[in-house]
């Protein structure tokens, strides 16, 4: 029995009683029935907070990374991969107004990055209707029967580490030295 159904039972048992609180988890269950389409507010404050600091857009997108991760390891949804699971965080980024650019052509699939752009042209435009019941039921289900081990520190690990293997020295050595910069310009404020 998830989280999630255990908070709605509790809910539904207690509902007219005042003076019974939920344990803390199983509040936020309740809150994020359906986490799948909205970011939660912090997380977005988060984002906010790092794009206000004039951090990167890969760092802002990094706070819907880790909502999606806690989100696996509450038992709310699983992931196929780890890989899967931040592609999720990132596509919740793009379409919370992040920055993000599709990326490099050779560095994922055709598919990956229409998806990325699809992403970015949401955050652009108003909702025109609302989306489908149906469809958000199924991708609910769906990720409900993956494995929750995507979002485990052995997996995370793996997936750095394969990905920083692809990249050049040089690149890493690009990326440090603006991580470097970044810290430095936020130690003086």
């Amino acid at each position: 029995m998830g989280a999630g159904r255990i908070a709605r039972d509790i809910s539904e048992r207690h509902l007219g009683d005042r003076s019974f609180t939920a344990p803390k988890y199983i509040r936020a269950a309740v809150r994020r029935r359906n986490s799948f389409v909205m970011p939660e507010k912090e997380t977005i404050e988060r984002a906010r907070k790092d794009a206000e600091e004039g951090k990167a857009p890969s760092t802002q997108a990094g706070e819907f990374v880790r909502e999606e991760m806690e989100h696996i390891r509450e038992g709310e949804h699983g992931a196929r991969s780890a890989k899967q699971a931040i592609a999720i965080g990132l596509s919740k980024a793009r379409r919370a107004g992040v920055k993000l650019p599709p990326p490099d052509k050779g560095a994922t699939s055709k598919r990956t990055r229409k998806q990325a752009k699809r992403d970015l042209k949401k955050a652009r435009t108003r909702r025109k209707k609302k989306p489908s019941r149906a469809r958000s039921r199924a991708v609910k289900k769906a990720l409900k029967r993956e494995p929750r081990s995507a979002a485990s520190h052995r997996a995370l690990s793996r997936q750095a580490r394969s990905t920083a293997r692809k990249r050049s020295a040089a690149s890493r050595s690009r990326a440090a030295k603006k991580a470097a910069a970044t810290r430095k310009r936020k130690r003086k404020h």
